[in-house]
């Protein structure tokens, strides 16, 4: 980041729009049909504006990847996790009888989320859904994953033979249900450039959004912010998914913008399914800047992994923003 900015500069918003490129995977297999697996696939507009189908990687699982980085990084610096969060349950908060005990219909919604907020890193940031005691209660999530959909031109996908065959010693029962035996199949596997999407609404970390107060500290916010962007770097260190035992991919480039807003001005971000993402969101940014010259937003270029990583690092020297009156 150019220039020396206070240790107090606080971050609003950021919007990350990239193209991430993956070889060799099967990350999206989606379902099989007999002895033939298939990849996940989309439909999206081509360059030339016509529909084309594309492989496409579901936004739930790389949000599912950065929560269990961010599930692992809490862990490891001790910040406060549910019962449910604890166990990586899929529930959440909603999953702590603890916690669902703890609330009546009647129970004023501010109260409930401030438990929530106070209770668990995960269920403030990831956002939970609780429907106990006839009383519902959702928090939206911090951090938002488009689908990382492949580039119409920059996309391919093979199928290849596969076979399993049993030795010699195996005993094979025809008439029992079993993985035995000789097995033929055929896998998926894909290459290409995949537009990537995401946006991290910083300011509401720790934020009540029934009584618009934080229920935890400035430093709890921070630690928290701090994790938050850990948890997508790691994301893009280390993706999961299908396969990965014998199809474990391919990356070898990341490239992109990010977007830094320190107002409520949101960060902007256009897909790179658009071949102009770069410039549009570079035009945008001047435009936005002339509107609110006093937190100008700051565009922050990378060309490879290396550089997003350390454009992530030196975002971790700020604090998250406040949107309540000071």
């Amino acid at each position: 980041m150019e220039g020396e900015r206070s240790m107090t500069k606080e971050i609003f918003s950021i919007s990350i729009s990239g193209e991430l490129s993956l070889d060799l995977h099967a990350l999206n297999n989606e379902r099989s049909e007999g002895n033939q697996t298939f990849t996940r696939q989309v439909t999206v507009l081509d360059k030339d504006g016509e529909l084309t189908t594309v492989n496409a990687i579901s936004g739930d699982m790389f949000k599912h990847i950065q929560a269990k980085h961010l599930h692992a990084i809490s862990l490891e610096e001790g910040l406060n996790l549910c019962n449910g969060c604890l166990n990586f349950d899929s529930n959440r908060i909603a999953s702590d009888k603890e916690f669902t005990s703890s609330y009546k219909k009647d129970t004023p919604d501010e109260e409930v989320y401030q438990t929530i907020i106070q209770k668990c890193v995960m269920d403030d940031i990831e956002g939970m859904m609780a429907t106990a005691n006839n009383k519902n209660v959702a928090r939206k999530s911090i951090i938002e994953f488009g689908w990382v959909v492949g580039k119409p031109e920059k996309t391919f996908t093979e199928n290849y033979f596969h076979l399993k065959k049993a030795t010699n010693a195996s005993i094979v029962d025809k008439n029992k249900a079993e993985n035995s035996g000789q097995n033929i199949f055929y896998r998926p596997l894909n290459t290409g450039v995949y537009a990537t999407v995401i946006h991290l609404e910083t300011a509401r970390i720790g934020l009540n959004e029934a009584s618009l107060n934080y229920d935890v500290d400035a430093e709890e916010r921070k630690k928290r912010y701090d994790a938050l962007l850990k948890s997508v770097l790691y994301t893009f260190l280390k993706t999961e998914g299908a396969m990965r035992a014998s199809q474990a991919p391919h990356l070898h480039d990341f490239k992109g913008v990010i977007t830094v807003s320190f107002s409520s001005l949101p960060a902007p971000s256009v897909s790179p399914l658009n071949g102009q993402y770069e410039q549009e969101i570079a035009t945008i940014t001047a435009n936005l800047n002339e509107l609110n010259s006093e937190n100008p937003i700051e565009l922050l270029k990378f060309n490879s992994i290396s550089e997003f990583t350390k454009n992530i690092k030196d975002l971790m020297r700020y604090t998250p923003g406040s949107i309540v009156r000071k």
